[in-house]
C-alpha cells in the first residue's frame, strides 16, 4: 500500500505578495505553486529566464489562475541583488511573504562570484542578506514573514572566521556548512532587531529535510557535469518513501512562511525520523545557531562585506547587551 504523504493546509492568501528565490525548479518551484494556488501573487527572481519561464507554465497547467511573474536575479552577484532590489521599491508594492529559498551547494572546486567571495558563502548568505536589505522598506510595509531556507548541514561544521573566504584550504562540504550556519544566524539576528525596532517584520528558518533536488544533480554551471552519487541514493530512497519527495520538503518553509501558528525566531523542518522528512513541526535550533554574539558579528560583518548598512539599533549599542 502506498504511503501518504504529509500535507498542511495553506490560508487564503488572497492579495499577498509573496517573493521566492529559486523558484525555477525543485523546492522553489513546490513553494512558489502552493503558494499562487492559495492566492498569493508570486514574484520569482530567477538567473536562467527560461527555466523560469517553465517553471511559471508548469505552475498555470495546475493553477490555472495563479498569477506568477519572472525577475531577473544572480544571487552571486550583488549588482544583480541591488538592480532586482531598486527595481522592486520602485514597482512600490508591499511585499507580505519573502522566501530566501536559493541555493548552491558543494560545487567541486572552489568558485568565487562575481565579488570575488567563496561561490556558497556568497550566494547562500551574503546574497540574501544584501536582498533582504534592499527589499527592507517594502518589506516593512508588507509586515513581512521573512523564512530563510537552511540545511541539516546547518547542523555541523563551523564558520571559518580566519578564512571566510577558504581561500586557503577549500572544503566544499564545510564551506556550504559555513554559509547556512551564517544564513540562519543573520535570519533570528533579523528578527530580534525587528523587534527591538518594531520594523514589523517576522523572520524564522526551515529546513526541507532530505529530497531529490538539483541541490546535488548534475549542474554545469557550478562544474558538476553529472549526478553525484549521493543524489542517486536519495532518488532511490524517496521512491521507496524512506525520504522525502520535492513536494514534501517544501512543507516545512511552506509552514514556517504562511502558519498563523509559526513564529518568528524559531525553526521549523520535517518530524519524521532524524528530521529527515515527514509533515512540518518547530524544532530544536541547531547548537551552531545559539550563539546571539556570533549571530551580531555575522550580522556586522555582512554588512561589510556586501556594502550594505541596516538601519542603526536606536538607543543601543549593536556591539552592546540587548
Amino acid at each position: 500500500m502506498a504511503r501518504t504523504r504529509p500535507d498542511i493546509t495553506v490560508p487564503d492568501l488572497s492579495g499577498k505578495l509573496a517573493v521566492v528565490t529559486g523558484a525555477s525548479d525543485g523546492v522553489g518551484l513546490a513553494l512558489a505553486g502552493r503558494l499562487a494556488a492559495a492566492g498569493a501573487e508570486v514574484v520569482m527572481p530567477v538567473r536562467n529566464r527560461r527555466k523560469g519561464e517553465a517553471a511559471i507554465a508548469k505552475v498555470k497547467r495546475e493553477h490555472p489562475q495563479a498569477i506568477l511573474s519572472l525577475r531577473d536575479l544572480d544571487l552571486s552577484s550583488l549588482s544583480s541583488v541591488a538592480a532586482l532590489g531598486a527595481a522592486l521599491v520602485a514597482e512600490d508594492r508591499p511585499i507580505h511573504i519573502l522566501v530566501n529559498n536559493a541555493g548552491v551547494m558543494t560545487p567541486p572546486d572552489r568558485q568565487t562570484t562575481a565579488d570575488g567571495f567563496e561561490l556558497q558563502f556568497g550566494s547562500n548568505h551574503l546574497g540574501h542578506f544584501a536582498l533582504v536589505r534592499h527589499l527592507l522598506p517594502l518589506l516593512r510595509a508588507g509586515r513581512a514573514r521573512v523564512t530563510s531556507q537552511l540545511s541539516v548541514a546547518a547542523n555541523e561544521g563551523f564558520i571559518n572566521w580566519d578564512d571566510l573566504n577558504w581561500d586557503r584550504s577549500y572544503d566544499g562540504r564545510r564551506a556550504y556548512s559555513q554559509s547556512k550556519i551564517a544564513f540562519g544566524l543573520f535570519a533570528l539576528e533579523l528578527d530580534l532587531r525587528s523587534r527591538t525596532e518594531d520594523w514589523g517584520i517576522t523572520s524564522n528558518i526551515s529546513h526541507p529535510g532530505i529530497a531529490p533536488t538539483s541541490l546535488l544533480a548534475a549542474r554545469p554551471e557550478v562544474g558538476r557535469a553529472r549526478d553525484t552519487t549521493a543524489v542517486r541514493m536519495i532518488r532511490m530512497l524517496s521512491r521507496r518513501g524512506i525520504l522525502g519527495t520535492v513536494d514534501s520538503a517544501a512543507l516545512p518553509a511552506l509552514y514556517a512562511a504562511t502558519s498563523p501558528d509559526a513564529r518568528g525566531g524559531r525553526f521549523y523542518g520535517p518530524s519524521g525520523f532524524q528530521h529527515l522528512s515527514g509533515p512540518p513541526a518547530e524544532q530544536p535550533l541547531y547548537s551552531r545557531l545559539r550563539n546571539e554574539e556570533e549571530a551580531r558579528r555575522v550580522w556586522e560583518i555582512s554588512e561589510e562585506l556586501t556594502r550594505t548598512t541596516f538601519p542603526a539599533l536606536s538607543g543601543a549599542d549593536p556591539k552592546g547587551d540587548r
